[in-house]
């Protein structure tokens, strides 16, 4: 990966980390249904313009129907989960939560598609779960006042972006990642349009809530989907992958130094293992491989 790649890499991942902080600042003014409402709004805004000019709007058009139902999948449906979550838990331990994606997208892709893990996928798998198991066991809370509704928000918020995933390999493979990026926010903000106008607070939302909600659509939404297609095409989608990562440490990093949240040990090492199961479940991770590398390279003379 060149420097310059390296670079729009550790921002994409800057970008991603700082939608919880933006999110959570606009939720408290406009609850989470119309955070997300109008965070993919205006991602459209600023997405359409580009779409038409790139000559793509026919290739939207022809597959509306499908590109539309993933938005819902994809933005619209986890951008309001993750609205709610940010409520009662902090931003890092959403994004943690958040960087299970890869997860519940293996089970979702061998359940669906019939993509069977290896052994150390399968290992990879148990090994997050447990990783999350253990997060959510020491987060999570259904008495009153407690936690854990927004820990299932968020994991709910995951598994669909795993099924939109596999939707999006099984049926919208071949087309422009523009077209499906843009087509999926219109469809978002579509399926958003009326549960926004009815769920709209009754009492005018500060400037700082405005600028938290552009700043979660034009930066995160708009240009972190520009960026995270690009990087597909330069560097392939296993290294772009790894974002996954360093989601999380940003995310952590921003709920410390602006929000005063705090970072406890247990976070960090359930975070470690979900993690270290993600890169096992995804491949990038893959001792097997190691060690064929191994007895494949050849001696040398004493």
């Amino acid at each position: 990966m060149t420097p310059k790649l390296a670079l729009e890499f550790v921002l994409l991942a800057a970008l991603w980390g700082s939608s919880f902080l933006f999110m959570r600042h606009a939720a408290l003014a406009f609850g989470p249904v119309a955070t997300a409402g109008l965070r993919v709004a205006v991602a459209s805004v600023v997405l359409a313009p580009l779409l038409v000019a790139s000559g793509h709007w026919p290739t939207l058009r022809r597959h509306g129907a499908r590109i539309l139902f993933v938005g819902l999948l994809n933005a619209g449906i986890p951008f309001g989960l993750f609205a709610y979550a940010l409520l009662s838990i902090s931003t890092g331990l959403t994004a943690i939560l958040n960087a299970t994606v890869p997860l519940f997208g293996a089970v979702v892709a061998w359940l669906w598609l019939g993509d069977r893990p290896g052994r150390w996928r399968a290992l990879g798998l148990a090994l997050g779960f447990a990783g999350v198991a253990m997060l959510s066991w020491d987060q999570a809370s259904f008495k009153p006042g407690g936690t854990g509704w927004a820990v299932l928000a968020c994991l709910g918020a995951t598994v669909l972006y795993a099924i939109a995933a596999s939707y999006t390999k099984k049926y919208l493979m071949g087309i422009p990642p523009l077209a499906t990026a843009t087509g999926s926010q219109l469809g978002a903000t579509l399926g958003l349009l009326v549960p926004t106008l009815w769920t709209w607070p009754a009492t005018p939302a500060p400037t700082q809530a405005w600028l938290a909600v552009v700043a979660a659509g034009v930066l995160c939404t708009a240009l972190a989907y520009l960026l995270y297609f690009r990087l597909i095409e330069a560097a392939g989608p296993a290294r772009t992958l790894t974002v996954t990562f360093l989601i999380p440490v940003f995310a952590l990093g921003y709920g410390a130094l602006l929000l005063g949240e705090s970072i406890t040990p247990w976070m960090v090492g359930c975070g470690v293992v979900i993690l270290v199961g993600v890169a096992l479940a995804t491949g990038l991770l893959d001792p097997g491989r190691w060690a064929l590398r191994r007895q494949r390279r050849p001696a040398t003379r004493p």
